[in-house]
């Protein structure tokens, strides 16, 4: 089982500079990748450019990959998303898994005079583009000439994709694309246990061959101090209000928070039930101080040398 992390840390000021320290922390602690999400007009501390900061991460670290954990297609144009990606692919020396979506907030697609019903065409439409131009296939005319994107990305034809979806249209398109997709981090494990199901389903349906990668996301906190593992459950029980459509799920049904034994016997549960094989472990609980997170990075880490 390969791990990897997300940013458990995002300041208000020094945004670029703070993310690339955690990231140099990340690779030192043998993380297999590290990512970002995107959002939109939500405060100081939101990413809209989820790439050009992980490009700052490129540029402090040498072997881990970057991912985003949902670019949002359907608000960009296709071609300059292409180059981007690209760019980044070349700047980071082929390390870039890009984690694709369609978004959700009404408020960011009237913002940018996109009508939310167009948000699932538009993403196959720009991502079929985007392919197009990777693959070195001619995106334009200009007096009789064909026009190609330049750069190419260093992975041929392409950067993997995978897809941020966390509902049944979302996970039929990713099936039907034959891409793997990044489960929510907010789903029980029954949950996500019908949606793999179900998108494996849809990608035999497509004739796509099995795909391989199983990535999940979800809150991982590891101690053995039996006062912070309450304080974190408590803050966790909080913010599962504001996101859980179903309130009284179980938090050990959607984190995985415990001392070294207990986390250890949730990773197994999450293989055998769920096929799990990429663990995208996410931090960033409300009261817990930059030490503790590292250190049960840390502990994640030792963990993951025993998990097969």
């Amino acid at each position: 089982m390969k791990v990897a992390v997300t940013a458990w840390r995002f300041s208000t000021e020094g945004l670029g500079q703070d993310l690339a320290a955690q990231g140099e922390v990340a690779e030192a602690l043998g993380f297999d990748s590290f990512w970002l999400p995107e959002n939109h007009f939500t405060g100081p501390a939101a990413i809209p450019s989820p790439l050009m900061l992980l490009a700052a991460i490129a540029s402090r670290t040498s072997r881990i990959r970057l991912g985003s954990t949902s670019y949002l297609l359907p608000i960009r144009n296709p071609i300059l998303a292409a180059e981007e990606v690209a760019v980044l692919d070349r700047l980071s020396g082929g390390r870039v898994i890009l984690g694709i979506g369609r978004g959700f907030a009404d408020a960011m697609f009237k913002t940018f005079d996109i009508p939310t019903k167009e948000k699932r065409k538009r993403f196959k439409e720009n991502l079929s583009r985007m392919i197009d131009a990777w693959e070195g296939k001619a995106i334009a005319q200009h007096d009789d000439n064909d026009i190609f994107l330049s750069p190419l990305p260093v992975q041929r034809p392409h950067p993997p994709l995978w897809v941020a979806a966390f509902g049944p249209l979302a996970i039929k398109q990713a099936g039907s694309l034959g891409l793997p997709y990044i489960a929510s981090p907010v789903e029980s494990m029954e949950s996500l246990a019908s949606n793999i199901s179900a998108h494996r389903e849809h990608v035999s349906e497509a004739g796509h061959d099995a795909i391989e990668t199983v990535p999940i996301m979800r809150t991982v906190f590891i101690t053995e101090n039996a006062r912070l593992e309450a304080d974190v459950r408590s803050a966790l029980e909080k913010e599962s209000a504001s996101q859980f459509r179903d309130q009284s799920t179980e938090l050990d049904r959607w984190a995985i928070v415990g001392d070294p034994v207990k986390v250890k016997d949730l990773l197994s549960e999450y293989q055998e039930q769920l096929g799990l094989n990429y663990l995208i472990a996410r931090g960033r609980i409300q009261g817990v101080e930059d030490t503790d997170q590292v250190r049960s990075h840390e502990m994640l880490m030792s963990l993951a040398d025993s998990i097969s």
